[in-house]
């Protein structure tokens, strides 16, 4: 008779690593089995770059000098953050309907590993939709006018506050299993965070009473210091977040992560069943 002993050890960071990796590969081969999740995160940004950037361009403008479509693409990329937030809150749900977080419980790994490799493999799936409205993006006029180096801080910029999302996701999923209450939210999250920020227009142009939660919206100050890295127009740049847009990421994700983070794998420990 085989008996059964509680085989957790103390967690390592090379344990942690491997394990998250492990879940990682298991979130991309289901993505490749399914790709239609690639295309849901692809298509708010693409459809706000066709309708904004192209159908509309004639009726949109912006203070000071450049291209619109240089303009929005910024807010674009960052739109393509924030989209990721419904997908993995449904997938972290759903697997907790599933009773499959049940079974990553019972087994001898790394409690934190589960929810760490959820976040890796969706931003995988985050870049490569990043990639893809990268391409439409060019196709639509934008341009970077920064050095290779600006370029890729950019893009790092928008990595890291994809990631963040992604435990906004994580601790929806933790906290909620109801699909449709989470599609809801989230959606409502993507709408309001970009379009309550300077992602498609200056925030001078909103109503006085809008203009500061505007200004202090995180997707506004990561959309500014993307804009500064590759050279694009930052019209209507106002406020203390604007003017010290590095310290404004640097608060607003440290405060995601400190938030969700703690709280999810709380949550993940303490699930009921």
């Amino acid at each position: 008779m085989v008996t059964l002993t509680d085989t957790r050890r103390p967690t390592a960071l090379p344990d942690l690593l491997v394990e998250s990796l492990a879940v990682a590969g298991r979130r991309l081969r289901r993505l490749r089995r399914g790709p239609g999740r690639l295309i849901g995160l692809v298509m708010n940004p693409l459809v706000s770059m066709i309708v904004l950037g192209y159908l509309f361009q004639g009726s949109l403008s912006i203070s000071g000098q450049g291209s619109y479509q240089e303009y929005i693409f910024a807010g674009v990329a960052a739109q393509a953050g924030l989209a990721g937030i419904g997908p993995t809150a449904v997938a972290v749900a759903a697997d907790r309907r599933g009773g499959l977080v049940d079974r990553f419980r019972s087994l001898p790994i790394t409690r934190s590993a589960v929810l760490v490799g959820h976040t890796l493999g969706d931003l995988v799936v985050g870049l490569i939709g990043l990639a893809v409205v990268t391409a439409f993006g060019l196709g639509f006029g934008w341009r970077p006018h920064g050095g290779a180096l600006a370029v890729l801080a950019g893009f790092a910029v928008l990595a890291a506050f994809m990631y963040a999302m992604l435990w906004v996701g994580v601790m929806l999923g933790m906290f909620s299993r109801n699909l449709e209450t989470i599609n809801v939210f989230a959606g409502l999250v993507t709408v309001l965070f970009t379009f309550l920020s300077n992602a498609f227009q200056s925030v001078d142009r909103l109503p006085g009473w809008l203009r500061p939660v505007a200004e202090w919206n995180p997707v506004s100050a990561v959309v500014t210091a993307v804009r500064e890295l590759w050279g694009n127009p930052v019209a209507g740049a106002g406020g203390f977040p604007a003017q010290h847009a590095w310290l404004a990421i640097a608060l607003s994700l440290g405060v995601v992560f400190l938030l969700t983070v703690p709280l999810s794998l709380r949550r993940y420990r303490s699930a009921d069943h």
